[in-house]
């Protein structure tokens, strides 16, 4: 049952995480998103998949290495949006 529910938060985190990155995409926006997040959360993640291997800890493992996935795309949409943002106005 721990385990379960180990699990279970770990899909609502992702969900709500991915779900953001999603719409960040979808709509094409940058507004209220600093890239030291996603560098944050890429560092934080590298680190929590480390400490949680060392404890033999494979929800938190699966948990931040998905993460720190959702981290590299959070960012990789921040730097496109950001690049059409700028080409856009460039063409204004």
């Amino acid at each position: 049952m721990t385990e379960l529910i180990g699990w279970f938060a770990a899909a609502v985190l992702l969900a709500t995480i991915g779900r953001q990155v999603y719409t960040q995409w979808r709509d094409g926006s940058t507004k209220g998103l600093s890239r030291w997040l996603f560098i944050g959360q890429i560092t934080a993640s590298i680190a929590f998949v480390v400490y949680s291997w060392l404890l033999s800890n494979w929800v938190f493992v699966v948990t931040n290495a998905l993460m720190l996935v959702t981290a590299v795309a959070g960012e990789c949409v921040l730097l496109a949006n950001r690049r059409t943002s700028a080409a856009f106005l460039g063409q204004g």
